[in-house]
């Protein structure tokens, strides 16, 4: 999967089917886009920084 994903908020860790899921809710389009490797250009990515909000505080 791309880099990309990797760093994306929405790329969680499904525990059911025990690898790495995008949890967007994505239309047929975007999720062939996904399944098919190429989300460089994903129009949902979203820094996955877990220090955001701490660093607000």
């Amino acid at each position: 999967m791309s880099s990309k994903c990797e760093s994306c908020v929405f790329y969680m860790f499904d525990e059911e089917y025990d690898d790495y899921v995008c949890d967007m809710d994505l239309d047929e389009d975007d999720m062939v886009r996904f399944l098919a490797g190429r989300a460089d250009d994903c129009p949902f990515w979203r820094p996955g920084d877990d220090y955001r909000t701490a660093r607000r505080q």
